[in-house]
């Protein structure tokens, strides 16, 4: 039977994504050459939306001296000025493209960056219609009859919502509003709600499974007994070491996924585990040199930029999302053509030891290789360091010492190739927001 999203889509159908998407169709299998006219349809659209109705945009693009009718291929995009964070921190409507009364939902950052709060509008159009219409049944293989925990954050931030939009409406599963560590959804309450109700899907962010397994733990509850299918890791950054600990503790495969409030959903992992494969049904992604601002040649480092595509009413236009990353074109071994991307952690948290810049998730995944390392941890920083200092928790049944302490300094340098020290402690504390591993003193 129809669903009531299914009958609005047929009374507000969009003449773009009808000609691109078949209703029975996937853009995992769609060709390349199809999705980049696509792509080069849907930017001229986004673009000469945001020029004639929002004031922002147009005011940007007439100081960079570019008008629509200058996109005539997708490289054009680099003509475009970039949108920054403090930017959109300048006032909460200022990228709408439409009328203040059409706006039907506003999410807001989780402000792990710091700053202002950013706000994110959405129409109803633009959140339902347009997000849900190119669909990724392969890499997001929820079906009808999938019980979903969806153990991500529902208030202010986009998380929780978005995916059980997609999990509810998008994919017709059952969805289970956990949410993570709010007023009610504590990790206890959590792990009982999946006894009564076995799962099938578990969406939650890295350092929330392990709070969970915790939970599950106390009260004896093997979490390998539920009958999961998958798991999905986002919201945060993860190493693959850590994300094979949570693998072996949850007994199912673990999948990461990327994106962020301001520009969606912009890459999904196979079962493959080589690089989240890009959306390109709705972001359109560059790499630029962060120095130069120029656009980077595939396998080439820079900052990810991203151009919403299905977001007409409230644009995102190179967005600058300060995360690090590169591209990879070739086809990837799971079949799926859409270009892969490859994180390399976040310009702001990269830490710098004795002139040498490490990502925190490069550092992450030789320390979570060391048995002995429990699985929450922090690397503390302070400026002109020539150490890398961890404070860590150990293993159960790991007895804290000085020599385990000078052992595992002594792996792990040999491991990242600068001096480290090891400070064993009994806990660190359990977060009830993102995870923070840098700590700067």
């Amino acid at each position: 039977m129809p669903s009531f999203f299914d009958e609005l889509r047929r009374t507000a159908k969009s003449p773009l994504l009808e000609k691109y998407f078949e209703p029975d169709g996937t853009v995992e299998t769609m060709p390349l050459e199809r999705l980049q006219a696509f792509q080069l349809e849907a930017l001229k659209t986004v673009v000469t939306r945001a020029y004639r109705r929002s004031p922002f945009y147009r005011g940007k693009m007439e100081a960079a001296g570019v008008q629509p009718e200058d996109i005539k291929a997708l490289e054009d995009v680099s003509k475009l000025p970039f949108t920054t964070k403090d930017e959109l921190r300048q006032d909460p409507w200022i990228t709408l493209a439409c009328f203040k009364d059409d706006i039907a939902l506003v999410h807001v950052a989780t402000g792990t960056t710091g700053g202002k709060e950013i706000y994110v509008p959405w129409t109803w159009r633009d959140f339902y219609l347009h997000e849900l219409t190119p669909g990724l049944p392969h890499l997001v293989d929820v079906k009808p009859g999938d019980i979903c925990l969806n153990a991500l954050p529902y208030e202010m931030s986009s998380s929780g919502l978005a995916f059980h939009k997609v999990f509810m409406s998008g994919c017709k599963a059952t969805v289970i509003p956990a949410g993570k560590a709010g007023a009610y959804s504590t990790p206890e309450k959590t792990v009982r709600v999946m006894q009564d109700l076995q799962p099938t899907i578990v969406m939650t962010t890295p350092s929330y499974s392990m709070q969970l397994s915790e939970a599950a733990e106390a009260i004896g509850f093997d979490l390998r007994t539920l009958p999961l299918r998958r798991m999905w890791l986002t919201g945060e950054g993860c190493s693959f070491a850590f994300r094979e600990r949570v693998e072996k503790i949850w007994g199912t495969k673990a999948n990461f996924y990327y994106g962020s409030l301001e520009g969606g959903g912009l890459g999904v992992e196979c079962d493959e585990h080589r690089g989240y494969h890009i959306p390109m049904s709705h972001v359109l992604v560059e790499i630029v040199d962060p120095e130069t601002d120029r656009v980077l040649e595939p396998g080439e480092i820079g900052e990810i930029v991203v151009t919403c595509l299905l977001r007409w009413d409230t644009p995102l236009i190179r967005y600058r999302t300060q995360d690090l990353g590169y591209i990879d074109p070739d086809v990837c071994t799971c079949g799926i053509a859409l270009p892969r991307l490859f994180l390399r952690g976040r310009r702001v948290e990269q830490i710098e030891i004795g002139g040498i810049e490490f990502s925190p998730f490069y550092l992450e995944e030789f320390l979570m290789k060391l048995p002995e390392v429990g699985n929450w941890y922090q690397f503390v920083v302070s400026s002109g360091a020539d150490k890398l200092h961890v404070r860590t928790e150990v293993a159960p049944g790991v007895e804290k010492t000085p020599e385990l302490a000078e052992r595992l300094a002594s792996q792990l340098e040999f491991s990242v190739g600068v001096p480290c020290e090891f400070e064993l402690v009994d806990r660190i504390p359990r977060p009830q927001s993102k995870t923070i591993r840098v700590v700067r003193e």
